[in-house]
């Protein structure tokens, strides 16, 4: 929920992305760039995966422009197409032929009507007439020539529909397929049409099997699929390519396959598959929305295509192929030839023969290779599309820019992925665009959003502590600006004052410039101590510099890391003085107060200048400890509320002191450096230290001498016991008092 709170604006910036795609999933808001870049991916993954491969099982007779120029132009006499058909069953043994033209008009090439006319005119007398009229006009009716060649073989015809403002008709239709009571009063999204164009009567009649050819492409003109099945006058009518199947598989019953209604709205109005049923064997054929089919494009198209065997009808006519050559294939007559206008923009092609779309389709239904777009096709892009969506709301607010990067792209690479396991493994042609351009929307807005508004309270958080705090503490602070601000707070937090010793000699004895560069150079060293341990720059004073740990970024180990920077400022003074010590100049010394407390925290001031401060009486007393630190010839004095802070430390107590303004005495410390560094030596007189200190607050005089000798013994240059030998001097000149606590008290600041 903290999360949520945190980063619910771009959250919710990232949804609109989300709820647009979710709009065009559902179509109700469709838009149709997405419509068309679905296409463009769809028509590149197919060409990228169909197989490039020869199917010698179909076989294309080619109305070819050499036909053409050898034969005549198109149409031919139904004489010379009777010899076309009995060429290709009797000598080349075919199994199965299928028309992709039709014969909506009598042939009248022949001249049988006016020779008619002219022997009823003029030979009418004469003996035998009639007999012999009859014996001209049947070898002159081309028409019962090309009929007689297909009754009785296995032969489907092509015809087309037509949706003309007069619902124009003409030729006869093929039997129906379905009617209206097999869809059970159901309402289905057939392709409807009000006319057509179908064979004449004769030839209709020698071979009822027929099968439209019509191809109804996209909105970009591009011939994607073809209906299977479609609807004329309450009737149900199969196109070639189903016709020609069925007739492969023995014509079974064809069926309608309702979509399950658990996965669909009531308003469903589709089928889930057209099914062929013989017996016990039932094959369903999935379908799309207007139950049609997607071609299965093996190839480029055409002769040179590869995937199809082309033969020129005037090689078939000619009888230059060999007896046999087509023994037991499936034979489509149509053509490639420009001005028969059969042409059609495909995704493999600009001008593919519209022919061979049928032995795509013949191709893969023989294979069972179909390309699926299935009925819950709309459930699968919402919830893929809600996944991806939430997926990318909810993480990207929280990461980098450059893993905001790498998480999108994995994420296409995923949907990518998907897409094309389930194109590949089960033939399922799903929706991608959307999804892409959404996870791509989705992250432009949330780097839009960062970089524009967040960014801007980021850049604002750093300019406003840039100068106090470390640069690495920033990059924290702009992770969640929202979190920090200069208001004032109280917190727990550890304030170090820090004062160097001899400076003022040396600045009476150098140049101003020197100084200068000499006081910048100290204190650059000692600055990148304290921000290397994450502390804040309060700021300097003349010779001394003031900084404070635990904000503006909390810090839990503020104590332990102020102990440690001011053991580390000392160890580089001692750098320092090696290098003044190399040129002839006098040793500076430190002073180092640290106390842990209750402050005050937040951006001080006037109108006219302001800073981020810390102030309260835990910020006094580390300023009194600091001035203690001369008081004990030692570098770093710490109040007991640090030292609890910092166990990591040996500790050696300095003294209980009451400082000017306090009642309260307070125990003071200093670190000899990290407990577990120390030698036995060090140990030893760390213990001797304490039993002194012990006995000292006892006033139990004679154990202090001796402990105190054993101390200068053992450290004979630590000031500190000098000071206590002193002390313990003055004291036994004093009579014992009950009420004295052991403190040391300082009336001066």
């Amino acid at each position: 929920m903290k999360y949520l709170s945190k980063h619910w604006p771009r959250i919710a910036v990232t949804l609109i992305a989300l709820i647009f795609a979710l709009l065009h999933a559902a179509d109700l808001v469709p838009l149709g760039v997405l419509q068309r870049l679905d296409a463009i991916i769809y028509d590149a993954r197919l060409r990228a995966t169909m197989p490039q491969t020869l199917d010698d099982r179909i076989v294309i007779v080619d109305l070819d422009e050499k036909s053409l120029a050898e034969v005549g132009r198109w149409p031919w006499s139904r004489n010379k197409l009777a010899a076309l058909t009995d060429e290709l069953f009797e000598r080349q043994k075919i199994a199965l032929l299928g028309f992709d033209v039709v014969f909506a008009e009598p042939d009248h090439s022949s001249g049988l009507q006016q020779l008619t006319e002219l022997a009823r005119n003029e030979l009418r007398d004469q003996p035998g007439f009639v007999a012999r009229l009859a014996q001209v006009r049947e070898s002159l009716d081309y028409d019962a020539a090309f009929a007689r060649s297909l009754k009785d073989r296995p032969v489907a015809l092509g015809y087309y529909l037509t949706s003309d403002r007069d619902a124009h008709t003409s030729g006869a239709l093929p039997a129906p397929v379905m009617d209206q009571a097999a869809l059970k009063g159901r309402q289905i999204n057939f392709t409807s049409w009000t006319g057509y164009g179908a064979n004449i009567d004769p030839l209709a009649k020698a071979a009822p099997m027929a099968g439209f050819f019509n191809m109804v492409p996209g909105v970009d003109g591009v011939v994607r699929s073809i209906p299977l099945v479609v609807e004329f006058k309450g009737q149900y009518y199969e196109s070639l390519s189903l016709a020609m199947f069925r007739m492969l598989a023995g014509l079974p019953k064809v069926t309608p396959g309702f979509a399950k209604d658990r996965f669909l709205n009531r308003n469903y109005q589709s089928l889930e598959s057209i099914v062929l049923q013989q017996g016990d064997k039932r094959l369903a054929i999935s379908v799309d929305k207007q139950v049609g089919i997607l071609v299965p494009f093996r190839g480029y198209g055409g002769p040179r295509g590869g995937s199809f065997k082309y033969v020129s009808a005037s090689d078939v006519l000619s009888q230059r192929l060999a007896p046999g050559s087509l023994r037991d294939k499936i034979v489509l007559v149509g053509t490639t030839a420009p001005g028969l206008i059969d042409l059609r923009t495909a995704p493999v092609g600009e001008a593919y023969p519209g022919v061979e779309t049928h032995a795509n389709i013949i191709s893969g239904l023989l294979d069972g290779k179909v390309l699926v777009q299935p009925d819950y096709t709309v459930g699968y892009e919402v919830a893929l599309l809600t996944l991806t969506g939430l997926l990318l709301a909810l993480a990207l607010p929280g990461l980098s820019a450059a893993r905001s990067v790498l998480l999108s792209a994995l994420l296409l690479l995923s949907l990518v992925g998907l897409n094309f396991w389930l194109y590949l493994s089960f033939g399922l042609v799903l929706p991608l665009a959307t999804a892409l351009v959404m996870a791509v929307a989705a992250f432009a807005l949330n780097m839009s959003y960062g970089y524009f508004v967040e960014s801007r309270s980021k850049r604002e958080l750093a300019h406003l502590f840039g100068t106090y705090v470390p640069p690495e503490l920033v990059d924290e602070m702009v992770k969640d600006p929202d979190n920090y601000s200069m208001t004032a707070t109280n917190k727990e937090l550890t304030v170090m004052f820090c004062d160097m010793r001899g400076f003022t000699n040396l600045s009476e004895r150098m140049e101003p410039s020197e100084l200068q560069h000499l006081l910048n150079r100290v204190f650059s060293q000692l600055t990148s101590v304290i921000r290397s341990n994450r502390g804040t720059i309060d700021k300097y004073m003349g010779d001394c510099v003031m900084a404070f740990w635990g904000a503006p970024v909390a810090t839990p180990e503020h104590a332990q890391l102020a102990v440690k920077a001011a053991l580390e400022m000392s160890q580089a003074l001692q750098g320092i003085n090696q290098a003044h010590r190399a040129q002839g100049l006098a040793e500076i010394g430190l002073g180092i107060g640290l106390n842990t407390g209750n402050m005050c925290v937040g951006d001080m001031g006037s109108d006219i200048r302001r800073s981020y401060t810390v102030i309260g009486d835990a910020v006094n007393l580390g300023s009194r400890l600091e001035g203690l630190s001369k008081v004990y010839g030692l570098d770093i004095v710490v109040n007991e509320s640090t030292r609890q802070l910092a166990p990591g430390f040996a500790w050696q107590e300095l003294d209980k002191v009451r400082v000017k303004g306090k009642v309260q005495a307070v125990s003071i410390f200093y670190p000899l450096g990290l407990a577990e560094s120390l030698t036995p030596e060090q140990t030893l007189e760390l213990k001797t230290w304490g039993a002194l200190i012990k006995a000292y607050r006892a006033q139990e005089w004679d154990p202090c001498d001796l402990l105190i000798v054993n101390l200068l013994r053992m450290n004979p240059q630590k000031y500190l016991y000098q000071l206590y030998a002193q002390r313990i001097a003055s004291m036994r000149l004093l009579p014992f008092d009950p009420a004295w606590d052991g403190a040391t008290n300082f009336e001066t600041k």
